[in-house]
């Protein structure tokens, strides 16, 4: 890819001046323009995950933002923007091989966060809360889209071609395939099914 035409933002902690702000500013600040990709390492979903789960921000901002960003998004979406949700999943056992690897691997050891050091005991909150924002912000016009991770090669690679599929345009190669694996990718829709069984059968999420 052209770095020219794509780039990749990762926003660290709100400012004393982005807190009295829209909650959106500072991501709708480095929105893409005409014919480029911006990729989100955590977008304003942080609001529905990490900030609720370690009570980084207040209930009713919470629920404001669940209230909200339906519309939101639906509107970017109006206006021709295309968004792409990716939600990047892996197993409890396989998330824990990997921290205790950052632990020990100076190489890896920058990746390694406090909200990291603490995800496994809040499994169960992370789940719940996970259930609760695709239930309420899985929609017609902006759908999510699950990636099992575990296999970070093959996650990768349907993660592109979804993105690929999204955009409207014209293939060079004919010989390359775009079909997306159904044991990597699966619908926001389906991954709620499936949550919704394990909760039946066993009273409580179990991944």
């Amino acid at each position: 890819m052209n770095e020219k035409h794509y780039r990749v933002v990762a926003l660290g902690k709100p400012t004393e001046e982005q807190k009295t702000q829209w909650y959106y500013q500072k991501y709708v600040s480095t929105f893409p323009r005409a014919g480029e990709i911006v990729l989100f390492d955590r977008s304003w979903y942080n609001r529905a995950m990490v900030e609720r789960v370690f009570s980084y921000c207040s209930e009713k901002e919470y629920y404001d933002f669940m209230r909200g960003v339906v519309g939101f998004e639906r509107d970017l979406v109006r206006q021709d923007t295309i968004l792409v949700k990716l939600y990047f999943s892996v197993t409890k056992e396989e998330q824990a091989r990997r921290f205790d690897r950052r632990k020990t691997d100076p190489l890896r050891q920058w990746k390694l966060s406090e909200v990291d050091l603490q995800a496994q005991d809040r499994w169960d909150d992370f789940t719940n809360v996970k259930y609760e924002m695709l239930k309420r912000t899985h929609t017609i016009d902006a759908p999510w889209t699950v990636v099992r991770s575990n296999d970070k090669h093959q996650a990768r690679l349907n993660a592109i071609k979804a993105i690929l599929n999204a955009v409207s345009y014209t293939r060079l190669n004919d010989s390359l395939d775009f079909a997306l694996d159904e044991n990597i990718i699966v619908s926001g829709s389906r991954e709620l099914e499936m949550m919704e069984v394990e909760r039946v059968r066993g009273g409580k999420f179990t991944d």
